[in-house]
């Protein structure tokens, strides 16, 4: 799968459903996971991330909205239920994105919400659990943006595999350009 995604909360008080979230994103292979304005003890979470994701997998903690800083090109999405939200079965994901989860009972500040390029919402009748929340918005990404084969139409598994993607011979540019300069000199005679 192509690009890249991190995943962070904003502002939660529960470290077992940080580690958690931590451990999923590991197991997803998000590229950095993150807090903001999280009171986040490493020691409590690693009892529910029994993968130890700060080991593997680059932590950012940022202390305030100022500190905050996402890779270039990478967009924020944040998860939040609210009627203006895009439920999640219906996004697109970016190609380069970072999720943004909120805290367990008031759900991101609206200043983070502001920054967000986008805000999604689990179609769920009330909300779940953080960690949960989290494994279905990666699930979700990696049904959406992964190379799976097709799901049949009735049930079970699929009868065709996937299709590997071909490639074709790589195209040097420069020496394109030098052919284009200096063409190789004709073979065989040339006149009458």
């Amino acid at each position: 799968m192509k690009g890249y995604f991190g995943i962070g909360v904003e502002g939660v008080s529960k470290a077992m459903n940080v580690g958690t979230l931590f451990r999923t994103a590991h197991a997803f292979d998000a590229a950095f996971v993150f807090t903001l304005r999280a009171q986040y003890k490493r020691h409590e979470g690693s009892l529910s991330d029994t993968s130890d994701t700060p080991r593997s997998v680059p932590t950012y903690a940022f202390a305030d909205l100022e500190s905050f800083r996402l890779p270039q090109g990478c967009r924020l999405v944040g998860v939040e239920i609210s009627d203006q939200a895009i439920e999640l079965p219906s996004f697109r994901h970016p190609r380069q994105a970072a999720y943004v989860l909120g805290a367990e009972r008031e759900g991101l500040s609206a200043d983070v919400q502001a920054l967000c390029d986008y805000v999604v919402k689990i179609p769920t009748r009330f909300s779940v659990n953080l960690g949960v929340a989290g494994a279905l918005v990666m699930y979700d990404r990696l049904l959406s943006l992964g190379r799976h084969a097709s799901r049949p139409v009735a049930e079970g598994g699929p009868t065709e595999p996937v299709e590997l993607p071909v490639f074709g011979e790589p195209i040097y540019k420069r020496k394109q350009r030098l052919r284009a300069k200096h063409p190789p000199p004709s073979v065989g005679g040339g006149g009458p």
